[in-house]
């Protein structure tokens, strides 16, 4: 079996119509490998603008690293009218147990908050073993997990 090379292929029918003139969705990036998670978030609100949601609908707000991004989104939720949250980060594997921790955290924290809320939010956080890695789904060879992130939430909303 050949592997899928573009993991961010998706079937555009499998995508919700839905009313998209009352709909605010914040997307949350993290500025910790930016060079990564700005090719993201891009991705992400231009698959939101192709579906129907204006600029004027997004909430862009930005989050030191990926382990702050549950704080932000749950903020968000709290003290403005978004419907939806989208979490955009990438964690990249270094020598130490570092990293494990943070994904771990950053993956409980989105879930939680979503959970706590009653509010979609999407874990759009890439967990990488190398930079290559981080680089191919952002934008390069296995596609973009913005777009993921932004599909799945439309998903989430039309529920």
């Amino acid at each position: 079996m050949e592997k899928k090379q573009n993991l961010s292929d998706y079937n555009p029918d499998t995508v919700p119509s839905i009313n998209t003139d009352n709909i605010q969705v914040a997307v949350v990036t993290s500025q910790w490998n930016f060079e990564i998670t700005s090719s993201m978030e891009k991705a992400c609100i231009d698959t939101l603008n192709t579906y129907g949601i204006d600029n004027k609908h997004i909430v862009r707000r930005y989050a030191a690293g990926s382990f702050e991004l549950p704080f932000v989104a749950k903020k968000l939720i709290e003290h403005s009218n978004v419907d939806a949250v989208i979490c955009i980060g990438c964690i990249i594997q270094g020598e130490t147990r570092h990293f494990e921790f943070i994904a771990q955290a950053t993956a409980n924290g989105i879930m939680n908050v979503g959970l706590e809320c009653n509010t979609p939010v999407i874990f759009g956080v890439l967990t990488t073993n190398t930079l290559q890695q981080a680089i191919d789904r952002s934008g390069g060879k296995h596609g973009n997990k913005g777009v993921e992130a932004a599909i799945a939430c439309l998903k989430l909303l039309a529920l």
